[in-house]
């Protein structure tokens, strides 16, 4: 399999942002969590940028929508 993929979801409303990255739960099955509590995008590409030091194949996928919705249908891990 290639990298590792984080979706990026800016509410371009409030101009905020929320990171999700693949985990996998205490059940064993496949889950998006929130690798970063914090809604400041400088925070949040920071946090992108260290991920990408470590998986030269990282997949940085960003969502830009008025309400800051994710579109992922997996489980989401909402903190």
């Amino acid at each position: 399999r290639g990298g590792a993929v984080i979706v990026k979801a800016y509410n371009t409303s409030e101009r905020t942002a929320r990171l999700f990255t693949e985990a996998t739960g205490q059940d064993g099955e496949p889950l998006w969590i929130q690798p970063v509590v914090s809604d400041m995008e400088s925070e949040l590409d920071a946090y992108i940028e260290r991920q990408r030091r470590y998986d030269p194949d990282l997949w940085v996928v960003e969502i830009e929508d008025k309400q800051g919705r994710h579109f992922l249908t997996e489980k989401v891990q909402e903190e």
